[in-house]
């Protein structure tokens, strides 16, 4: 019952794997007083299949066997589950091991608290170790780790059920959109908000954004706007859509498949046969996203804009990225541009390449965006360059250039 509106069909093929994928809903599904944390201070350690003791500090994630499924909670709730460089490194090596356990029938991956599954990757930590000028390596591990992990996810042949019940963003999109099954409740909230940051949608937001039918994907880009709910089903960023007072009993379902494609019957029964009509993403909406973002240039998309006929959609749309960086724009559009016609493994390779163009200057608009929205708050960044119009072609090669030795390193599976 897999069903993807917005997707094109080009798509499918990775946004699916299985086709389906369970809400974030209940985060009382099990209880995690026996759940084991880790840590990667050292290198990872061994994962058992049963996961029943602890093994280390805690890392910000629990892992539990429950029945037939791993349960793997990203566990920082006070930081919304921001997605740390711990937390990758624990998470990797023991999704390796649950690829050769024939008793893991699917791994079941959600959010610790309330308000959300995962709000993005922990930057904080980057900007400090700028400021700090450290010497650690920090700004290279955490990219490369994080999108050896997306793609990791996105080979695996056990079943990845992801329940996006709250804030789902940026790195926290990264770990589920490329695997199997995605559920989104009521309470999900997406965006890809890094424009208003000054950096670029990475973890494989070239691959997904560009693929989305409609040029929503462009869209949801550049303006970082949001998706509520339902309608993340309908944009095809979740497989399935299930009220959020399913979900424990949705768990407790999925921890008794006797064999990994059970996963997506257990889904697709647990799926409303009506579904909420959606808010946001209808032909009225698309069609004027398809017609204003169908462009060749984010210049050519302002254009568009300024003589619009729906002047309330536009208006807005030009005031939003008014306040966006000019070079992520830039940079943003060309990334989608050349993802479409990359398979994921690409794309990801590319993303690392424009990571660490952003990296390396001390005073991108990238730490000067973390300044303003998360250190002092001011909601001020001050973008260098202010205007499209002094951004070159040639300044944006810039970020997509090859890194040499240095470039990303996807291992085969």
């Amino acid at each position: 019952m897999f069903r993807t509106l917005i997707l094109a069909s080009g798509a499918s093929t990775r946004l699916r794997v299985f086709s389906t994928s369970p809400s974030l809903a209940s985060l009382s599904c099990f209880s995690s007083s026996s759940f084991t944390q880790c840590s990667s201070e050292a290198p990872p350690p061994e994962a058992s299949s049963t996961e029943s003791a602890a093994v280390a500090p805690d890392c910000g994630v629990l892992f539990q066997k429950r029945g037939n499924v791993m349960d793997v909670i990203l566990n920082r709730p006070k930081a919304l589950n921001a997605l740390d460089l711990d937390m990758i490194r624990a998470i990797y090596p023991r999704y390796e091991k649950y690829e050769d356990d024939e008793t893991v029938h699917a791994i079941l991956l959600r959010g610790e608290g309330e308000k959300a599954f995962c709000a993005g990757g922990d930057i904080r930590s980057l900007y400090d170790a700028n400021l700090n000028k450290s010497k650690s390596t920090i700004k290279q591990d955490f990219f490369r780790e994080e999108y050896m992990l997306n793609h990791r996810i996105s080979q695996l042949s056990t079943p990845q059920v992801a329940i996006l019940d709250g804030i789902t963003m940026g790195g926290g999109v990264g770990l589920t959109v490329h695997g199997t099954f995605r559920v989104a409740t009521e309470r999900t909230l997406f965006a890809m908000p890094e424009s208003a940051i000054g950096f670029f949608c990475d973890v494989g937001g070239s691959y997904f954004l560009s693929r989305m039918k409609s040029r929503l994907g462009y869209y949801l880009a550049l303006t970082g706007a949001r998706l509520k709910g339902v309608d993340n089903f309908y944009a095809g960023i979740a497989t399935h859509y299930i009220p959020h007072e399913k979900i424990d009993e949705l768990c407790d379902a999925l921890s008794q498949i006797k064999k990994p494609i059970d996963a997506q019957t257990v889904l697709d029964d647990f799926q409303p046969s009506e579904l909420p009509e959606p808010d946001v993403v209808q032909k009225p909406f698309l069609s004027d996203v398809n017609k204003l973002f169908d462009a060749i240039s984010v210049e050519e998309i302002i254009a568009r804009l300024e003589a619009a006929e729906n002047k309330e959609f536009a208006e807005k749309t030009l005031n939003t990225l008014s306040k966006m960086s000019p070079t992520s724009l830039k940079v943003i559009f060309r990334q989608l541009q050349q993802g479409a016609h990359l398979p994921l493994r690409e794309c990801l390779q590319m993303e690392y390449c424009i990571s660490q163009a952003y990296m390396k200057s001390p005073k991108s608009d990238f730490f000067e965006g973390v300044r303003a929205l998360l250190v002092d708050r001011d909601n001020a960044p001050k973008w260098n360059p202010t205007k499209l119009s002094d951004i070159s072609e040639e300044d944006v090669d810039k970020y997509f250039a090859s890194l040499g030795r240095r470039n990303l390193e996807l291992p085969p599976f």
